[in-house]
């Protein structure tokens, strides 16, 4: 009973649908075809605002490549100390910019308070001595599995535009986070002030799919060099793009995120007072003790330590295509364990 990560999971039917649909007949390569043209209308009809969109194949040249359009080399981007472009992507936000700083910030559940935000940006001087203040990047959902409200996130774009400084949000499970609040695409953007956004499927279904979403278009001509340059204008763009479309166009994102959110949930009442964060998507973080963590594997269940091995903390993530009796077997086990 696999708990690892939402990556470990297969790709939806309705992906593999589109796919093969793509697959037939020649088309024209490097983003002329059609699949790919039609990127920007149905995103653009998503969010409701027009936007231009790019196909890429990781989450992690979404968000690097992303920051480097809005951050130049002497930049700093400032992030929570917990998001994926600071522990999980191997400085590629630095190498992708060329040399472009993370400015890591404190908070409480993965999420920055606009306090922090405004501190830290009155603390650093600004002089020809200092990397430059250039970008603020949000996680949604967070890394630690919970959500931004729309209102959060405007109050941190409006601190960052004051000061000159873009908006990048990481949106790896950001159908999660509309999932869970229940509101429109464009309120969690650009409504709040977000610039650009990685959207991500891969994690919600898809296959390798990932894109990029302006919505300060005036950035668009330097991200395009930059993709080319950096590898990833696709040849065979069509594969990733029809996955994109039909993530958005059938709705698998809403239904997947849904069903992920809810059987996490479970897990949250299951692990009761060992909770240690808000269950607002799909992750589900439990102090458990390195005793029941052992006695969890040893009936059956994968998970993943998270954090320092002393203090027992496990992370249990809930895939799109997670067998129906897993999650009540982990509940119970739970239950057993307090």
């Amino acid at each position: 009973m696999r708990f690892y990560s939402d990556n470990t999971a297969t790709a939806c039917p309705e992906i593999l649908a589109a796919i093969s649909e793509a697959n037939q007949g020649l088309a024209v390569a490097y983003g002329d075809d059609p699949w790919t043209q039609r990127l920007d209308a149905v995103l653009g009809g998503f969010f409701g605002a027009e936007v231009r969109a790019f196909a890429v194949a990781t989450g992690t040249a979404a968000n690097s490549l992303g920051l480097a359009t809005l951050c130049p080399p002497y930049g700093a981007i400032y992030a929570h100390q917990e998001a994926h472009i600071a522990t999980d992507e191997c400085g590629a936000p630095g190498f992708f910019s060329g040399g472009a700083q993370l400015a890591l910030l404190r908070g409480e559940h993965g999420k920055l308070l606009p306090g922090t935000f405004a501190a830290a940006l009155s603390a650093r001087p600004v002089d020809v001595h200092s990397v430059q203040p250039a970008a603020l990047s949000l996680t949604q959902a967070t890394e630690l599995g919970t959500v931004y409200q729309p209102a959060e996130i405007a109050a941190l774009s409006k601190l960052a535009h004051g000061r000159g400084l873009k908006v990048h949000l990481d949106g790896a499970r950001f159908a999660n986070a509309l999932a869970f609040l229940d509101c429109q695409p464009a309120d969690l953007t650009w409504r709040a002030g977000v610039d650009v956004l990685s959207f991500g499927a891969t994690k919600n279904g898809a296959l390798a799919a990932e894109a990029v979403v302006f919505f300060d278009r005036d950035l668009v001509r330097d991200f395009e060099l930059r993709r080319k340059r950096a590898g990833h204008l696709l040849s065979k763009s069509r594969y990733v793009a029809a996955q994109l479309l039909a993530y958005v166009e059938s709705g698998v994102w809403k239904r997947n995120a849904e069903r992920t959110n809810r059987l996490a949930q479970d897990i949250g009442r299951a692990a009761g007072a060992s909770l240690l964060h808000p269950v607002e998507a799909n992750e589900v973080f439990v102090k458990l003790g390195v005793q029941r963590r052992q006695a969890l594997r040893a009936a059956g269940f994968e998970f993943y330590d998270w954090g320092a091995e002393s203090a027992g903390d496990a992370r249990f993530v809930v895939s799109w295509d997670q067998p129906d009796g897993d999650v009540p077997a982990l509940c119970a086990a739970l239950g057993r364990l307090r």
